[in-house]
């Protein structure tokens, strides 16, 4: 490695990096994260790669999110697709597609922390406003910068992902030199970018973006060096659920196939240390996350 990350860390051991790697993290909205915590996916797009069109209707959302309420721990719910070729939806279309939906489930009376999955602050400002308690953006403010100020605004939890290009054109020969390096490189310059614009690094979460520009090999360079992700002294979220490297080595074509190597993956994460695992399947996942730590001598 030959980052500038990679510089900042290799020499001898200190008082401020043990740190950075072993402090607690802070609460993710009210949840200690003593515990890898289940984020359940609640796609409301007619599009999205693996269940693209499931929960598109209200009442399904609803419906599909008082299933996952039982296992997860916060719902992460999107209206733009951002799989691979996938195109920019509208700011009314994907409003129209969220906030309603967010409104819905409070209206249920479910309390589960809800996140909103978009790139777009003034998405997020109605998804907010609906009830959602986090923000997640794959872009980590690169694509709307004044999502970070609406962050700071309302002081809620962002999840800042790495991603090499846009969604349309992101799969499309991605290139690095080394990418566990690039991506710890780009997250602390955005990192750095968020508590610039006034938000508190206390209310950061990281994410490498499994599959986000990446080939498979990057995917597996990546997820055998999660651990250094701790050297960032924040929360680290792992989405890797149904990904088409895990169809790829596990001989699933269809992503709906891929629950047994998304609990694998997702147990690999948790043994990395990972504080937040975003599934699309929460009660299988939860079970796994269960008998991981009882056989590990954890509660």
């Amino acid at each position: 490695m030959t980052s500038a990350w990679f510089d900042t860390v290799n020499g001898p051991d200190d008082v401020s990096a043990r740190a950075r790697l072993s402090d607690p993290r802070p609460d993710l909205c009210g949840l200690t994260l003593d515990r890898p915590r289940v984020m359940g996916i609640l796609n409301v797009t007619p599009d999205s790669f693996s269940d693209g069109g499931d929960h598109a209707g209200l009442a399904d959302a609803v419906a599909r999110a008082r299933v996952m309420a039982d296992d997860a721990d916060i719902i992460d719910i999107g209206g733009e697709s951002t799989r691979p070729g996938a195109a920019e939806v509208a700011l009314d279309e994907e409003i129209r597609r969220t906030a309603p939906v967010i409104a819905a489930i409070r209206d249920a009376g479910i309390t589960t922390p809800i996140s909103i999955d978009t790139r777009k602050a003034r998405v997020a400002e109605a998804a907010l406003d609906a009830g959602a308690d986090m923000v997640n953006d794959v872009s980590a403010f690169v694509f709307d910068p004044e999502l970070a100020d609406l962050t700071a605004e309302r002081d809620v939890p962002v999840c800042l992902m790495h991603a090499k290009g846009l969604p349309d054109t992101m799969q499309k020969n991605p290139t690095y030199d080394d990418v566990v390096g690039e991506v710890m490189d780009h997250l602390e310059a955005r990192i750095a970018f968020a508590v610039e614009r006034g938000v508190k690094r206390a209310r950061i979460v990281t994410d490498p973006g499994i599959g986000f520009g990446k080939t498979l090999d990057h995917n597996l360079q990546l997820m055998r060096h999660l651990t250094l992700l701790h050297d960032l002294g924040l929360p680290v979220l792992l989405g890797a659920s149904r990904k088409t490297f895990i169809g790829t080595i596990g001989g699933a074509k269809e992503a709906k196939d891929r629950v047994g190597g998304s609990l694998a993956v997702a147990l690999h994460g948790a043994a990395q240390g990972m504080h937040v695992i975003r599934v699309h399947d929460t009660k299988e996942t939860a079970q796994a996350l269960k008998l991981h730590a009882a056989l590990n001598g954890g509660d």
